[in-house]
């Protein structure tokens, strides 16, 4: 099993990564403030006006580490990687996958059906865990209707109907959403999914914790060979890792949504953390970026026993598990991918 390493977070601006034999070195106005040895590090993401030497870049490159750069808001813009890794039998294995239209439906309804049933899950948790906090009944109609389209998907279907199943899911999924934000409601009301930009702190939150999961997929995609661009239930677009989007969507409802919901209601995040700018979208600041990044690191540290490998991983290992899972099935050393269903 792949070793669960470090995610280093750059967010101070002006800060240079430089190379010192084999460590990364982080310096802000030429003083060193942090050293760590290129093996502690399973990747590197940048926010902001963050520099990188080439030599860092080839340490990194040579050793597996991806660096990731984005925007100080969490928008991405670009990835240092060394030479792929993978077979490129993998690669034409995934390619002719993706082009057959029965199995790329069949595989959409899958990652579908995983997500919905996440998304269940944690409406179930936070019902059980507050039945005094929360409205239980608009919990209980999105747990039903949930139910309802799992079903639904058990049948096979073209991918367009499996998308519509994952829209009519995600709208029961939040519109009970709300009720879940039990502290700072007047801060962190939620009405609706708001993206590019969000519109209000609560999307804001949410869109920054799926950029940087996202980062985390599609480098788990390198690491075992996958072409992240080339995806299933996503369509094929420049510049779009379709692949990476379609792996994310069964690992948001328990790593990104059940993180935003905990940081909001025991108050480790807090309003004035954000910001509207001019353009009418939200955006955190830096001291609250760095918290959430701090959590969020916390929560890949957790363990949990993998459903189809009945072993424990790290949450951190979740992306590259399921990366190799994919790479399996579409090898045929597995009958049908098995997505990650959690309990």
């Amino acid at each position: 099993m792949k070793k669960h390493g470090n995610t280093l977070y750059v967010t101070t601006q002006g800060a240079y990564l430089a190379r010192e034999r084999t460590n990364v070195v982080v310096r802000v106005e030429k003083e060193v403030r942090l050293r760590v040895p290129i093996h502690n590090l399973s990747g590197i993401v940048c926010f902001g006006n963050v520099g990188c030497s080439p030599f860092a870049m080839g340490l990194c490159g040579s050793e597996g580490v991806g660096i990731a750069f984005h925007t100080e808001h969490g928008r991405f813009l670009a990835r240092v990687n060394g030479p792929q890794s993978g077979s490129v039998l993998l690669r034409r294995a995934q390619h002719r996958a993706t082009t057959d239209e029965a199995l790329a439906a069949d595989f959409a309804r899958t990652i579908i059906s995983a997500k919905v049933a996440n998304a269940r899950t944690v409406l179930q948790r936070a019902s059980r865990d507050h039945p005094d906090c929360v409205f239980p009944e608009l919990i209980q109609s999105s747990v039903d209707r949930l139910a309802e389209i799992l079903r639904d998907l058990q049948k096979t279907m073209p991918a367009d109907r499996a998308r519509g199943l994952e829209g009519d899911a995600a709208r029961s999924y939040f519109l009970a959403f709300s009720e879940m934000i039990l502290k700072q409601k007047q801060d962190f009301f939620f009405l609706e999914r708001s993206r590019r930009p969000p519109r209000d702190n609560m999307n804001a939150l949410l869109s920054f914790l799926y950029s940087v999961l996202t980062n985390d997929v599609v480098a788990a995609c390198e690491s075992v060979g996958l072409d992240p661009q080339m995806g299933f239930l996503h369509a094929d677009r420049a510049g779009r890792a379709s692949l990476a989007l379609d792996l994310v969507e069964e690992l948001r409802p328990m790593i990104a949504d059940r993180l935003a919901l905990s940081l909001v209601n025991r108050q480790q995040v807090e309003g004035k953390g954000f910001k509207k700018t001019e353009t009418g979208g939200v955006e955190m600041d830096a001291a609250t970026r760095k918290t959430v990044l701090v959590a969020y690191q916390k929560r890949k540290d957790e363990e949990i026993v993998h459903p189809f490998l009945q072993e424990k991983v790290t949450v951190g290992l979740l992306p590259h598990v399921q990366a190799r899972l994919l790479a399996r099935w579409l090898r045929k050393e597995l009958d049908a991918y098995p997505p990650m269903i959690w309990k």
